[in-house]
């Protein structure tokens, strides 16, 4: 299981080199989660290269182009934001599609997972690709070498719908993936030595629609203002409108990207290590309080116990698929805990256990 996640740790490495790439590094970037005049494509899902050949067919077209739930780091790319027609984030986290993809009134695109059975009011308009499928959807054949993938159907489909309905009227923060912290490590590693930094938690993961995980909502508003917030996944969606603010010009919330720029977060732990002269990265002044959900997060937990990392919190449930016997092992090698209540584990993250 270690080597499986030296491997997803390989894999994630060479999904970030095509990535930055081909788009780019992730920029801060404020993005705006209103809605412009005209109609739109929503587009969820992770794979960048769909959302790219969609923004190149839909310039001139008068269809604006929105990001959904794990799509939204896409707005920190610098090639994607010269599209004047990427319009902004539209909805929250996967499991409030249902409502969000009823009331966005057009063509949604899911490019990868994370499907929730689609209401009969907007089921003609969810379009699939990849290897994201649902029964009664229309799917987009698969790119044959030197061509796109034809996304004709939806801007058609576009052009005959209702404009967006507004679901709120503020902007949100993202881009803060390795290359952007890296850049200001010394700024970071100062806040850290004159104690304006005292922890970094990092609170990746994928959200879920169960009341429980309003404890990550909850660790966000508790933690003392003298920590900063590292993420990556859909679980950012619990804490990622709050208003956390700055220690000294850095954000309390870094949201390095999607489920798999957890590599990002990983490189800048390591750049941390190298920063500070220690070899073991359970030396830093680093917590771990990860929402679980299954599904890839898997490849990202055995990532981070292939690194030798300690003291993991998951939450809140332990992986379905663990043994006893399994689950003993990981406590006793590498200190897994099960997340508590809110005071008790802020407490004991800020005090390193």
């Amino acid at each position: 299981m270690l080597k499986t996640g030296e491997m997803g740790l390989r894999a994630m490495a060479l999904l970030d080199q095509a990535n930055t790439g081909t788009f780019g590094h992730p920029e801060p970037t404020q993005v705006d989660l209103g809605v412009r005049p005209g109609p739109g494509i929503l587009v969820s899902g992770h794979d960048l290269l769909d959302l790219h050949e969609l923004l190149q067919q839909t310039e001139g077209t008068g269809v604006n182009v929105y990001s959904h739930s794990e799509m939204l780091p896409a707005q920190a790319y610098p090639v994607f934001k010269k599209f004047p027609h990427f319009a902004g984030n539209y909805g929250g986290s996967w499991w409030q599609q249902r409502e969000e993809f009823e009331s966005f009134g057009g063509p949604i695109l899911m490019t990868t997972n994370c499907i929730v059975k689609p209401k009969d009011s907007y089921i003609n308009r969810l379009f699939t690709s990849g290897q994201a499928g649902y029964p009664g959807c229309s799917h987009i054949p698969d790119r044959v070498p030197g061509a796109q993938k034809d996304f004709s159907a939806l801007i058609e489909l576009a052009k005959s719908c209702p404009d967006p309905q507004p679901l709120e009227d503020k902007t949100i923060t993202t881009g803060f993936a390795r290359q952007t912290v890296l850049a200001h490590a010394g700024a970071v590693i100062d806040a850290v030595k004159t104690g304006d930094i005292q922890r970094f938690v990092v609170m990746g993961g994928c959200d879920g629609r169960q009341k429980s995980r309003q404890y990550f909502t909850d660790v966000a508003e508790n933690l003392p203002e003298s920590t900063v917030i590292l993420t990556a996944g859909c679980a950012k969606y619990r804490y990622n409108k709050l208003d956390l603010g700055e220690i000294n010009g850095i954000p309390r919330l870094l949201d390095a990207g999607q489920c798999n720029d957890s590599y990002s977060l990983i490189r800048i732990a390591q750049a941390l290590a190298e920063a500070f002269e220690v070899e073991d990265l359970n030396e830093l002044p680093i917590s771990y309080d990860i929402a679980w959900y299954e599904q890839k997060a898997v490849i990202v937990l055995l990532a981070l116990l292939h690194l030798g990392i300690r003291k993991i919190r998951l939450g809140p449930t332990l992986p379905a698929f663990l043994s006893p016997n399994v689950i003993n092992v990981l406590v006793e090698n590498f200190d897994l805990k099960p997340i508590g209540s809110v005071v008790e584990d802020v407490m004991e993250i800020m005090a390193g256990n």
